[in-house]
């Protein structure tokens, strides 16, 4: 599996925490910026990151901003990407099952790096249910 990594600025350390995690379960990942707690605007990273996802350069993306809404809006711009802003391990298993979600987003200044590990680890096993009336919902959104 390979992730597309992003963050602005009030993601950047919870995304370098999960950057560890994902070397640790040898999970292949790039890393879209941004690369310090400097003020940037996450759309220079999240749609960068969300394109690359929807071309299948990446399995999926996780990206961070203060709460998750700006880089989650981000992404659902991008035709292909099926975002959501999960804040516990529910959701998260639930974005995956039911939508198909191919990028989770974070909250940098909400979530501990422990819930945020969680929730990665949860989302990140989960697997789409295949379900008929979740198949019609997802095409749906496509059309």
């Amino acid at each position: 599996m390979k992730i597309a990594l992003a963050a602005d600025h009030a993601g950047y350390r919870l995304k370098e925490s999960i950057k560890a995690y994902l070397k640790r379960k040898k999970i292949e990942y790039k890393d879209f910026g941004t690369f310090s707690e400097e003020s940037v605007d996450y759309p220079d990273f999240a749609r960068p990151a969300a394109e690359a996802v929807a071309k299948g350069k990446f399995d999926r993306g996780i990206f961070i901003c203060g709460s998750g809404v700006g880089v989650t809006i981000v992404a659902n711009k991008v035709k292909g990407i099926r975002a959501a802003n999960a804040y516990n391990t529910h959701i998260a298993k639930q974005s995956r099952q039911h939508g198909d979600c191919n990028v989770l987003c974070l909250a940098g200044r909400k979530l501990t790096k422990a819930k945020a590990t969680k929730i990665v680890a949860v989302w990140l096993k989960a697997k789409f249910s295949g379900k008929e009336r979740h198949l019609r919902r997802i095409n749906k959104i496509e059309n």
